[in-house]
């Protein structure tokens, strides 16, 4: 269509609703989360995920789960806090979050063995050279650094912990 122009009405954040009552959360618990969104990083935001959160928890399970994690990924650090607070820990509902936190958990795991590790071997007097550090931070097996760990326990060079040939 000649000279037809498409505008399309945009929301801004002053446009929403800041929803801290509990019974307007409960009436449009949708509302409540998009307040969340829009206004999650301010200082009201653990007001809001207070008044959300009992909303959500009466919705169907693959809807809360959906707007648990937007309503906690809304929220500054001090608001995900208190969320959790009133979670009692929370955990990710979503499969798409619920993998990856647990792929970050698994990275965090090996990390802290590798460390552990290199401080064994530090604590034991037991020389570690630059590449065989760098080859024990680099390692993202968990079974082999927990043998490395035993091994290093016991060793008396680091030949006999990472199974190198001197």
């Amino acid at each position: 269509m000649p000279g037809f122009v498409l505008r399309p009405p945009v929301l801004r954040r002053d446009s929403i609703p800041v929803v801290t009552d509990p019974a307007d959360a409960a009436r449009r618990p949708e509302l409540g989360v998009l307040s969340a969104m829009a206004h999650g990083e301010t200082e009201q935001g653990a007001t809001i995920a207070g008044a959300v959160l009992p909303a959500i928890q009466g919705l169907d399970d693959e809807r809360a789960r959906f707007y648990y994690d937007l309503l906690y990924n809304s929220l500054n650090e001090a608001a995900r806090r208190a969320l959790e607070a009133m979670m009692k820990g929370y955990e990710y509902q979503s499969d798409f979050a619920k993998k990856y936190v647990a792929q970050g958990r698994d990275e965090g795991r090996v990390e802290e063995a590798a460390r552990a590790l290199l401080t064994v071997l530090r604590a034991r007097g037991i020389a570690v050279p630059d590449a065989a550090r760098e080859r024990i931070l680099a390692q993202k097996d968990p079974e082999r650094l927990e043998r490395w760990l035993e091994k290093a326990a016991t060793a008396a060079a680091l030949t006999e912990v990472l199974d190198q040939p001197s």
